[in-house]
């Protein structure tokens, strides 16, 4: 092994390991909106407002950007971060954050179209079962609240996609820029249900708490790991959030998939854990990407 290649299998190193410490911190998103009793957009705002300050003094020291690719960057990652704590709200936790880590099947596509890194046949096989996985979700008895959860999660998958591949397109760039601004205009667009109500002095301190280690501190791990790692990389390796997010909630809050959704989400973390998160274990350690 070269010196080069040394340097490039502890650097990959590093960023699977950012990207993991990253997805723990998020895991725990389902249990605190699900606790703390305010509307799903203000949790959304207020925690953005911190992330936001967080991630910019984190970066302090790099400049911050402003150009297309952040603007679309941030807007991706806008409508994901609100998708995703409104599903959590209306719909289970599992649902939630299991619809939405449909992502790496998009970033796969839309890395062909942006990244030229070209899907296969499996790719589209996974993409088939995957979308079997996601029509077993709807097979259980849900009201009209959990079925437009669902959907949003769904949604929330999509835009992750986009966010995940922007980043990646800008791993020579400014990375941190699209996800300090996605948090501003995030906060801009939850401020103002910020007022209907007030969720106490717990849902604050819970709120805040988020907006620091939740999300402020686990993106400024992301958007560093993104220079090191593939955007598949990046989507399988943090595939740990999904796996933990509904066993917090159900440990502290007691709360339990439909039958169905169980049996969806098994269907589609396994051909995603197939297809992507095996191969990129076995992958060579030099393989940066």
């Amino acid at each position: 092994m070269t010196i080069n290649q040394m340097y490039n299998s502890s650097d990959r190193v590093g960023g699977i390991l950012m990207l993991a410490a990253a997805a723990v911190l998020w895991s725990s998103s389902g249990f605190f909106i699900k606790w703390i009793d305010w509307h799903p957009l203000a949790i959304a705002g207020i925690r953005s407002a911190v992330a936001a300050i967080l991630i910019r003094y984190a970066f302090r020291h790099s400049k911050l950007v402003w150009g297309m690719p952040q603007l679309g960057g941030a807007i991706a990652y806008t409508i994901t971060v609100m998708a995703f704590v409104a599903a959590t709200k209306l719909t289970t936790a599992a649902n939630a954050i299991l619809l939405q880590y449909t992502s790496p099947v998009y970033v796969a596509v839309l890395s062909a179209i942006f990244l030229k890194e070209k899907p296969g046949m499996y790719d589209w096989l996974t993409l088939g079962a995957v979308g079997c996985g996601m029509v077993l979700f709807f097979q259980d008895q849900v009201s009209g609240g959990g079925l437009m959860g669902n959907l949003l999660a769904i949604g929330s998958g999509m835009t992750m996609a986009v966010v995940t591949v922007s980043l990646r397109g800008q791993k020579d760039g400014s990375p941190f820029s699209t996800v300090f601004w996605g948090n501003v205009l995030t906060f801009v667009c939850g401020l103002p249900f910020v007022f209907d109500s007030s969720p106490g002095v717990s849902g604050w301190v819970a709120t805040l708490g988020m907006g620091v280690f939740q999300l402020g501190f686990a993106y400024v791990l992301y958007t560093t790991a993104i220079r090191r790692v593939t955007a598949l990389e990046a989507s399988v390796v943090t595939m740990i959030e999904p796996l933990l997010n509904p066993i917090w909630v159900f440990l502290l809050i007691g709360e339990m998939p439909g039958y169905w959704a169980l049996i969806g989400g098994s269907v589609i973390l396994t051909v995603i854990t197939a297809r992507y998160v095996v191969p990129a274990l076995r992958a060579p350690a030099g393989a940066t990407g």
